[in-house]
């Protein structure tokens, strides 16, 4: 009995003993063995990464408005599983056709999409048409999936919403060229969203963390944070109300004439600031699939070179001013003019010519013959060549817009500098470069670097970076800018022979050239298809703007101060009218250059928008060249400031109140008065901090008891804010031809 019990004893001792050997072996496998491997898959359990999305940088334009941002979005998802659970497949399908516009055999492919086992899938998102859609288009899907609980008498239709940001552009095709696009995953496609993609997408922030096996976080674990670096903010030069002139002046003639392209570029000649920038066709970065046409994204402002044509004469003429060898009173034959060694003679678009003409008379006229002889004979091939090297045409004037292409000047033979001199040939440039050059007379022979930044401010630091002027060269004194400059006032202040009449503008001194280019096919130009331009700028006396428009193979028979001149009328003279430009009078008539200034004109009113929708009173406001702000996201207006019957200061800034309360986004009030950026701020019902006198310079948004309250930093400013047909030919271009 006793041996028995013994041997039962040791019968379970030794099978506690292989089991606990056993289990100690296990553990050594998993823990020693295996360790790196289950220490891995632990990880994974009980580690999670939240990551936090940097918010793209915001992009406004000289004033302040807004041109690119992030915006709330929202991708629609169905779930087939609970679609056909509760049997509503053709209602969801119907339903979301008529709101998404997406054909219905893609739908029910997704209402009904099973997994390999022919289970109903959970969750699939409806791309494109439900993907990234707006606010409007959200309530609308919404509204409807509580259509069908109502009507189901359910709680869950197997229609959600996946919360997302995407980029939005609130104007629309408005600067669509600068801007460019971000593709819907977010991707910077062109424009100065790519060229500045590094500095405005900014990086994601992370969070670290552990927690247990049901998600609920550990209380003593260790945590690692990566902050979020928000992308840096771009205040352009861009005015918005500029760029919409352009726009609407282009529109005009593009629907007129029919042409394959259009390019308008504006600028301030002092500091190269780019005011506005356009090409037609066009497009719309909120819709740019819409677009087919692969030649509307392409901006021919800096990525398109052609012959200028006549444009080009300005920097023969100011060569031959800057040398002292234009004498405007002397006296050359006009009509055709032969170079040694080419057979064929070089001519006016007037063959016979005018006769015995004065060189002022030919640059009215636009006489190839004359430039011939100032350029070829008086300034020589070598200084010819030189003066137009040093106003930029042969290098990239350095935009800060991606994809600037360079200009050609390559001329070889006699013949070649002969007709170089009035712009054709072995010559062509792009608008960028012919504006900058223009300018360059304009501000005082300086030669400068053209721009559209004019702040990058770092949100995450406060910092502001300013772009200041930057001069490439001083290519001609300014004395004989200012000669040149009174020269090209008189080809469109003379309106009986000057080739740019059709440019003048009542009350303000215009400088300004022609051009009509005939384009070449192969080895050979063809008359039918040419590209006429303007370029010029204004006031002559004291320049604010200086424009340039092309308009590529119009479809009828017309000449650049036909066509491009009146373009170039519109925009300007409503441009000098918004920037509080006095006009002038002139004592005799308007070949005078002896100007008197006249009274400063009227104050505006301000039109009264509340009740009306945003869109109507933005399109109201642009059409009258107003400046001004909407702030919220609502679709009507609530208030405005000032109110409407107000009389306007020069440039004062109109805000329209869509959304009250906290949730209102506030304005950039820099460079206000007290006095105006307190009348908003109350609107929005926020408080307000004070601090020093005179205009506001900063602005820190903060919160106190629940309340958003806004603090202004003030200090004292001087300024808040700181031919055609019955006309002579078209325009003495380019009947004489040269392809040795």
């Amino acid at each position: 009995m006793i041996k028995r019990i013994k041997l039962r004893t040791l019968f379970i001792g030794g099978c506690i003993t292989l089991f606990f050997l056993v289990l100690v072996g296990r553990v050594f496998y998993i823990q020693v063995l295996n360790g790196d491997f289950w220490q891995e898959r632990a990880q994974k359990q009980w580690a999670h990464t939240s990551t936090i999305k940097a918010t793209r940088g915001l992009i406004t334009d000289r004033n302040g408005s807004t041109l690119a941002s992030d915006v709330p979005a929202y991708t629609v998802v169905v779930n087939p599983e609970v679609i056909n659970t509760i049997g509503i497949g053709d209602e969801v399908i119907a339903g979301l056709k008529d709101l998404l516009k997406k054909p219905e055999n893609e739908l029910r492919k997704l209402v009904e999409a099973k997994d390999e086992n022919g289970n109903f899938l959970k969750n699939r998102e409806i791309r494109n048409e439900g993907w990234k859609i707006d606010q409007d288009l959200y309530e609308k899907v919404a509204a409807f999936r509580d259509k069908l609980k109502e009507e189901h008498k359910i709680q869950e239709t197997g229609i959600g919403f996946v919360r997302e940001q995407k980029r939005y552009y609130p104007k629309n095709t408005l600067a669509a060229h600068i801007l460019g696009y971000t593709d819907r995953d977010g991707k910077a496609v062109m424009g100065f969203e790519k060229y500045f993609d590094d500095q405005l997408k900014g990086k994601d922030g992370q969070l670290l963390y552990k927690s247990d096996g049901k998600g609920i976080k550990l209380p003593n674990a260790e945590e690692s944070y990566q902050p979020v670096v928000n992308g840096n903010n771009f205040k352009l030069t861009i005015d918005s109300t500029i760029q919409y002139y352009i726009e609407e002046a282009m529109k005009k003639a593009f629907n007129q004439y029919k042409p394959k392209s259009m390019t308008v570029i504006a600028a301030d000649p002092n500091t190269m600031e780019i005011l506005g920038m356009a090409n037609m066709p066009t497009f719309n970065p909120n819709a740019f699939w819409e677009t087919k046409d692969q030649g509307a994204f392409r901006n021919h402002a800096i990525q398109s070179i052609y012959e200028p044509g006549s444009t080009f004469k300005i920097a023969t003429l100011a060569g031959a001013v800057q040398e002292k060898l234009f004498k405007p009173d002397d006296t050359f034959m006009s009509g055709s003019i032969r170079i040694k060694g080419y057979s064929k003679a070089l001519h006016d678009i007037k063959k016979v010519g005018w006769g015995q003409i004065s060189f002022l008379e030919g640059v009215k006229r636009s006489s190839n013959v004359a430039f011939v002889k100032l350029g070829y004979e008086m300034l020589g091939q070598d200084r010819l060549l030189k003066y137009i090297e040093d106003f930029g045409f042969k290098e990239k004037t350095g935009i800060d817009l991606p994809g600037e292409v360079t200009g050609r000047v390559s001329p070889q033979y006699p013949v070649e500098f002969a007709t170089l001199a009035y712009g054709h040939g072995k010559v062509q440039v792009t608008p960028i470069e012919q504006l900058t050059a223009v300018a360059a007379i304009a501000n005082g022979g300086k030669l400068m670097v053209p721009h559209v930044v004019k702040e990058v401010t770092n949100p995450n630091t406060g910092q502001t970076a300013v772009t200041k002027p930057e001069v490439v060269r001083q290519v001609i004194s300014e004395e004989s800018a200012r000669e040149t400059g009174g020269y090209l006032e008189q080809v469109v202040a003379d309106q009986t022979i000057g080739t740019g009449r059709h440019a003048y503008i009542e009350g303000y001194r215009v400088a300004g050239k022609t051009g009509t280019a005939i384009k070449v096919e192969g080895q050979d130009y063809v008359k039918s298809k040419v590209l006429v331009s303007f370029i010029g700028y204004a006031p002559v006396n004291d320049p604010k703007i200086a424009v340039i428009v092309i308009i590529d193979e119009p479809n009828v028979e017309v000449g650049g101060g036909t066509a491009a001149g009146p373009v170039f009328k519109e925009i300007v003279s409503q441009s000098l009218q918004y920037m509080g430009v006095p006009k002038n009078v002139t004592k005799d008539d308007k070949n005078s250059k002896e100007p008197v200034k006249a009274a400063a004109p009227a104050l505006r009113t301000a039109p009264d928008l509340q009740g009306k929708t945003i869109k109507e009173a933005r399109e109201l406001l642009l059409a009258g060249g107003y400046d001004f702000e909407t702030v919220g996201q609502g679709a009507s207006v609530v208030s405005q400031y000032p109110p409407g019957g107000t009389k306007l200061a020069s440039g004062q800034r109109i805000y329209l109140l869509s959304q009250e309360g906290d949730s209102s986004v506030i304005p950039d009030l820099k460079g206000q008065s007290l006095r105006d950026a307190l009348e908003v701020l109350s609107l929005l019902k926020v408080g307000i901090v004070v601090q020093g006198e005179g205009y506001v310079t900063e602005q820190v948004e903060s919160t106190k008891n629940g309340k958003k309250l806004i603090t202004l930093k003030l200090s004292p400013l001087n300024e808040p804010g700181g031919d055609q047909a019955t006309d002579p030919p078209p325009d003495g271009e380019n009947e004489a031809k040269s392809n040795p």
